[in-house]
């Protein structure tokens, strides 16, 4: 039998907050500030899409950590030149553009759900945001954490194991005592290979109305919910 949850630590983008809209949206305002007419929904995917293979150099040992805030910098400017949008901007301008990922909107239930869990166990995001990205987020959406973990304190990015064993380290305990929430199936796969429980909650238009991908838990991972409250029974 698995022990009761002390602390759910969380994904971020995609599981609590609607990137996709909100880079969009800050990406239609900052690019009609320039007089400059884009597909702001196609900028942002093209900028999101960047993600991964930026993170993937410094998992493989082909770069040294840098945070994610650095990153997102870097492929903005790369979605730009993508875009034929290289030069629009000053360097002031384009740390400021990419800025919108401390801006993101979250998804209707997960302030009053996470306030819930609160009441219960730890809560702490468990993301490839940096400990700057991800308070400055919470600022904005009004999370509320009991303290910040993820990507900075272990000096790498998720899927790597010490990701999430660092998290549990943090908090002086066992990895079956902390359940890792994310609406990303492979995310899950790794907490739990790390020891950890998992807790499965569906975004199915986090990449919008033709999303293929993460409709559904494709495992059988200890808690599968609709909502962010009804993780409060794992720690009973």
């Amino acid at each position: 039998m698995k022990p009761k949850v002390e602390a759910f630590i969380f994904d971020v983008f995609g599981t609590l907050v609607d990137w996709r809209y909100s880079i969009a949206r800050s990406a239609e305002e900052t690019f009609s500030n320039k007089g400059i007419d884009i597909d702001a929904t196609a900028f942002a995917d093209y900028w999101r899409g960047q993600y991964d293979p930026a993170m993937a150099r410094i998992r493989t040992g082909n770069r040294g950590y840098v945070a994610l805030d650095v990153l997102h910098y870097e492929n903005l400017v790369a979605t730009l030149a993508h875009f034929d949008l290289a030069g629009h901007f000053s360097e002031p301008e384009l740390w400021q553009f990419s800025s919108a990922w401390e801006r993101l909107d979250p998804w209707p239930e997960v302030v009053d759900g996470l306030t819930h869990l609160k009441q219960r166990a730890i809560i702490a995001p468990c993301s490839n945001g940096s400990i700057a990205l991800m308070t400055r987020l919470a600022k904005y959406g009004g999370l509320p954490w009991d303290c910040i973990l993820g990507a900075d304190i272990a000096g790498n990015y998720k899927p790597q194991p010490e990701v999430y064993q660092a998290c549990c380290s943090a908090l002086r305990l066992s990895p079956d005592q902390v359940m890792m929430v994310a609406c990303h199936n492979k995310d899950l796969i790794a907490a739990r290979a790390a020891g950890l429980q998992t807790g499965f909650i569906p975004r199915p238009t986090e990449h919008g109305p033709d999303q293929s991908i993460d409709l559904g838990p494709e495992a059988d991972w200890e808690a599968v919910v609709d909502r962010i409250s009804d993780l409060s029974r794992w720690a009973e």
